[in-house]
């Protein structure tokens, strides 16, 4: 089967346990409407804005990056498993404005992420990049709740 209204989804990661589940989902959906998966890995740069540049700061840089190949392999891995169509990136800025402007520039139909649930102070005070894509994406975004 094949969808006219979904055939790009986007599945932002970051890694973690937490994303496994709407790895999942975006994987099986991409699946049962025919739909070409894009995986994408935001390394944080505001977390680094106010280090200096040094070589501790190159050396945290590189894990990142190393992380979000890993994790955007993992995605691929899933995918291909199932004879999906795949392409994997891995952007610097921040989460939320990143993943939007990925999925606005290659038109993106669905955005799929996970979430922690976080709820609260934390989230009043941290905020939530699944939170900050749904309230400013114009593309549909499916959040899947993580299993703690």
């Amino acid at each position: 089967m094949s969808s006219r209204l979904i055939a790009k989804i986007l599945i932002a990661t970051d890694g973690s346990e937490y994303t496994k589940k709407a790895i999942d989902y975006g994987v099986d959906l991409a699946k049962s409407l025919g739909a070409k998966l894009y995986a994408a890995y935001i390394v944080d740069t505001a977390a680094f804005a106010s280090i200096p540049m040094d070589a501790a700061w190159e050396s945290m840089y590189g894990l990142l990056r190393q992380e979000g190949d890993e994790a955007t392999k993992y995605v691929e891995e899933k995918a291909t498993s199932e004879g999906l169509e795949i392409e994997r990136v891995t952007i610097e800025g921040h989460p939320a404005e990143e993943i939007i402007k990925y999925a606005d520039k290659n038109s993106i139909d669905l955005i799929v992420m996970g979430t922690l649930g976080k709820s609260g102070l934390d989230r009043f005070l941290l905020g939530s990049v699944a939170e900050k894509v749904v309230r400013t994406s114009k593309i549909p975004v499916l959040v899947v709740r993580g299993e703690k």
